[in-house]
Formats: structure tokens, C-alpha cells, sequence
């Protein structure tokens, strides 16, 4: 898109400059002549002024942030509020906010300077993980407390976007839903990744949508990592079941690498010495087990399996409870590890 065409939309955007306000910036209100808000990013406030009218100041959809001093136009608005991360996703949803075909692509020059990261890239990843949030009081608390994980000690590495942008194809209009992002880490702890799901608006659930997870960056080898790295790992492929069999041994660090894949290729600390491999009762999880064995062993690693009764150990916890989960966890546990990690039943 060239300048020409994005100051255009920028313009069209601000002769609807309250309807965008109203659409986008939701928690604030109108005061005046503007629209009053937290911030950029939707957050509830009263530092960040929209123009709702052309004056002698500026145009109509010019705001700024007094307590940080940003400004910028509605393109800006609709970037941070949605967390959308390429230009070109930013003008898509701009012309569909103001109904406007989509235009035809431009050949674009041989040497071109990037303003944005790649889609998908671990790049966009880091940037998405920017714009987000600590889970602490959020929806993700709720969904995950919904699903009897209540152990969230360590979990620095999940966060809380509000208004995670999603589009169910190439083709279909964006849609925003909140969002539990999990954050990949290589060993040195460098974001490498980012992993959303998309969470119903009151955190009950996952969101009614087709695909409610999805990953992007560089994701093999690396994972959603919980808690200080040490002797002793418990690593799986995703996040809830990981965190399930977390809950009951909170002492003990844990991975979780996001699919079967993933984990079997998933990296290890220097002073690794026991591995756990928590697996999900499925065909997958049969294969990424045995790989990830025979990786460990053959470095000195042990390695010992931990098996859910059912689909995973998510599914065990919401069926049977926590207490049943520590009586099925504790014999498959090295007696040294029950100890040290291992809560008593009540």
C-alpha cells in the first residue's frame, strides 16, 4: 500500500472519527469534542484524547496520550486495540469498518525496506507478546481455573490479549476474541514463538470459532516453559494438560511444547538429569513419547512416562478430581521425585 492510499483511509476514518472510537476504543467515552480512553490499546482511562472533529488544532481522528506522549491517527487505533501485527491486516479492517472493495495488489519494487515482521514470524510473535498482558485477574485466570488449573505460580510465560485479532480464512472478515497467549522460549529464554487461544468473552471456554488455537514462529525444539529450569522437567504438548499435571506436583518445572511433534524434537537444559514425559493417550502422543525416550536416554537423560487414565491429563483433573489425580501421578513418579514435588492428597 502506498503512503497516497493509507493517509486516504486514515482521512476516511476520521470523518467517522466517534464511530471508530465507539467501535475500537470501547472502554472509554465521549467528552466534548473528543473521545477519552486509557490508552491506544483499549485499556480503561482518561490519558489518551481523540479528536472527534477537525479545529484549528488538527484533523478529525489525530489522538494523543498525555501520559506517554504517543500520538497517531485511527490506523494506529485499529493496530493496537485489535493487536494486529502486518499493515496490510490494519487496512483490511479499515475497509471494512467503511465498506470499501478490496484493491488491486501492487507489484511491489525489488528492494523494498520492511516496516513490519513477516506474518507468522517469530518476529510478529514477539511483537504480538508485547502487546499483551499478566494473567493475573484476567479472562485467561478464569478459563483456566474453569478447567481446575489453579496452580499458576511461574507462568510468567502466559499472557492476556483482550482483543486478539482472528480471521477464520484468508478470504472472511477479522474478527477480535480474547486470548490466552503462550509464550515459546528457547533454552536461553529468547522468545522464539507465540501460541493464541482464543477464549469465549466471559472466559468460560475456548471461543466458538473453527480454529481456536494457533501457533506461529519458530517453534521447533522450544516450548511454553513453567517455572525455573533444573534437575527434573515435566514435558508435554499442550499447555492445559501440562499445567494439570503441574497442579499436583508445583514444584516441579514443566514445558509444554504444543503438539506431539514439537515435543518429540523439544531441546534440554545442561543440567537436565530426569525427564517426565507427560503424553496424551493417543497415537501421537505414543510416538512422540518414544522418541523423546530414546533422545534422553541416549545423553544420560532418564526418562519416565506419565500416562493419563484419559485423553489427557486435563480431561483426568476436570473428570476425576485433583485428589485422584495425586493418588494416579504419585506411582508413576521416581519415589525421590514424590517428596519433593508432590502435594499430599486432602
Amino acid at each position: 500500500m502506498s503512503r497516497h492510499d493509507a493517509s486516504d483511509l486514515a482521512q476516511r476514518l476520521g470523518r467517522q472519527a466517534e464511530a471508530v472510537c465507539r467501535r475500537y476504543l470501547g472502554a472509554g467515552r465521549r467528552q466534548g469534542h473528543y473521545w477519552q480512553v486509557g490508552d491506544v490499546r483499549n485499556t480503561p482511562g482518561r490519558s489518551m484524547y481523540v479528536r472527534l472533529k477537525a479545529s484549528a488544532k488538527g484533523p478529525a481522528g489525530k489522538w494523543t496520550d498525555a501520559a506517554t506522549g504517543e500520538h497517531g491517527d485511527l490506523l494506529d487505533v485499529i493496530r493496537e486495540s485489535l493487536g494486529l501485527i502486518d499493515f496490510a491486516d490494519v487496512a483490511e479492517e479499515a475497509r471494512h469498518f467503511l465498506s470499501l472493495p478490496h484493491p488491486d495488489p501492487e507489484p511491489q519494487p525489488k528492494q523494498h525496506a520492511r516496516t513490519s515482521a513477516p506474518s507468522g514470524s517469530a518476529e510478529a510473535a514477539r511483537r504480538l507478546v508485547a502487546m499483551c498482558q499478566p494473567i493475573g485477574g484476567t479472562l485467561v485466570e478464569a478459563y483456566l481455573r474453569g478447567r481446575g488449573i489453579t496452580a499458576l505460580h511461574g507462568c510468567g510465560n502466559l499472557r492476556f490479549h483482550p482483543r486478539c485479532y482472528y480471521r477464520p480464512d484468508e478470504h472472511g472478515p477479522t474478527e477480535t476474541w480474547p486470548a490466552m497467549v503462550g509464550v515459546v522460549t528457547d533454552l536461553s529464554g529468547r522468545i522464539t514463538g507465540a501460541h493464541r487461544t482464543w477464549l469465549a468473552p466471559d472466559g468460560s471456554d475456548k471461543a466458538p470459532i473453527d480454529t481456536q488455537r494457533k501457533a506461529m514462529g519458530d517453534l521447533l525444539g522450544h516450548a511454553v516453559r513453567f517455572g525455573l529450569p533444573g534437575e527434573v522437567l515435566a514435558a508435554g504438548e499442550g499447555i492445559e494438560s501440562v499445567l494439570s499435571a503441574r497442579e499436583v506436583m508445583p514444584g516441579m518445572s514443566a514445558a509444554a511444547a504444543l503438539s506431539a511433534a514439537h515435543l518429540a524434537a523439544i531441546q534440554f537444559h545442561d543440567a537436565l538429569r530426569r525427564l517426565y514425559v507427560v503424553r496424551d493417550n493417543d497415537h501421537a502422543g505414543n510416538g512422540a513419547r518414544n522418541s523423546l525416550i530414546e533422545r534422553a536416554n541416549a545423553i544420560g537423560i532418564e526418562a519416565i512416562t506419565l500416562s493419563p487414565l484419559l485423553g489427557d491429563f486435563n480431561e483426568d483433573l476436570r473428570t476425576f478430581g485433583r485428589d485422584a489425580l495425586i493418588a494416579q501421578i504419585r506411582v508413576q513418579l521416581a519415589p525421590q521425585d514424590v517428596a519433593r514435588f508432590m502435594l499430599l492428597a486432602a
